[in-house]
């Protein structure tokens, strides 16, 4: 049966984060051929609408209203309510991202309906939407429905294929004014870090360092093997816990969760609470000293040795590959 689905995009940085897109491959799986409408909370943004409907969106809604211009749950809640009772969908995709995590159990709880969150796979059968999560830190997975009401998801990112881009696809795209009242949160000031490359949780290659990179000046040598191979830098609690890099950078239980194309493991253990952010990873490549350490039970590949000597060759191996390739091209 057809469904009508809502996805609601993210904004980071001036433009829409990559999940957005594959919330909308998502929606298209929940769809069955009905109708995805995107959804831009602020208003403003015809651009990110049109992109939107060119990754596969057939209409989209921009939210506005200037209480909207810094995310708050409580504002963002209201407008996300505000159209799910003008659109009437029968599913509604959020990106498994801090604001997917922050709102989507909000918007759950005051419609009475269940949430799968976490998604990584999505298949319909005999019209039931049959969702794939993790479980256990990585360890086992789950296939989970809603039997009844709303359906919303929560999909992590890097886990569902982004529908093929099509510059030719048209689609409507109206400003909606929504109310927003006595809101318990005010944004008096957005004061962000610099972060500059790739996101971390969006990467598809990670350089990641745990306590074996000793320092912060170690750190420097994972960012060039990432600029080289157009990765993001990664580390374990451990490292962050030294004072080694910034906490915005941590993977594990109680930091991020990602799932790139290729892992590479500098100088860390293997810790249970580090390998539950990272399991489901493609590719793990793994580099350190002790040939005991945990981190080689999980990884793909593995070296034994002083990272401090294997990453620069390394380096120099990807920038002598690259150059070639790209030579070959020209």
């Amino acid at each position: 049966m057809m469904k009508k689905v809502l996805v609601v995009g993210e904004v980071r940085n001036g433009s829409l984060r990559k999940v957005t897109f594959e919330a909308i491959a998502a929606a298209a799986a929940v769809a069955e051929g009905g109708e995805i409408v995107g959804l831009l909370i602020g208003g403003g943004q015809q651009e990110m609408a049109e992109e939107m409907i060119h990754f596969g969106a057939d209409r989209v809604l921009l939210a506005e209203n200037e209480q909207l211009d810094s995310y708050t749950s409580d504002g963002y809640g209201q407008a996300l309510l505000q159209i799910i009772e003008q659109e009437q969908p029968e599913a509604i995709v959020f990106g498994h991202t801090s604001l997917g995590k922050d709102l989507s159990p909000k918007i759950a709880a005051r419609l009475d309906a269940g949430l799968l969150s976490d998604v990584i796979h999505i298949a319909v059968t005999d019209g039931q939407i049959i969702c794939t999560r993790p479980i256990y830190a990585g360890k086992a997975f789950e296939e989970k429905h809603i039997i009844d009401g709303p359906v919303l998801l929560s999909i992590r990112p890097n886990n569902i294929a982004v529908l093929n881009k099509d510059q030719t696809r048209q689609g409507a795209i109206q400003s909606v004014k929504v109310e927003i009242k006595n809101l318990r949160t005010i944004v008096k000031e957005v004061i962000r870090k610099a972060v500059t490359g790739v996101d971390l949780s969006e990467a598809k290659i990670i350089i990641s360092g745990g306590r074996g990179v000793k320092g912060a000046e170690g750190f420097k040598l994972l960012q060039e093997l990432a600029d080289v191979l157009g990765g993001a830098v990664g580390a374990s609690r451990g490292a962050c816990d030294a004072g080694y890099c910034d906490y915005s950078l941590q993977i594990g239980q109680t930091g991020k969760v990602v799932t790139p194309d290729l892992y590479i493991a500098c100088g860390i253990s293997g810790a249970i609470q580090h390998v539950a952010g990272m399991s489901n990873s493609k590719v793990v490549v793994a580099i350190n000293k002790d040939p005991e350490a945990n981190i080689f039970s999980i990884a793909d590949f593995g070296i034994v040795g002083d990272l401090f000597e294997v990453l620069p060759l390394l380096t120099k191996e990807f920038k002598q590959i690259i150059e070639r390739s790209e030579a070959v091209v020209s």
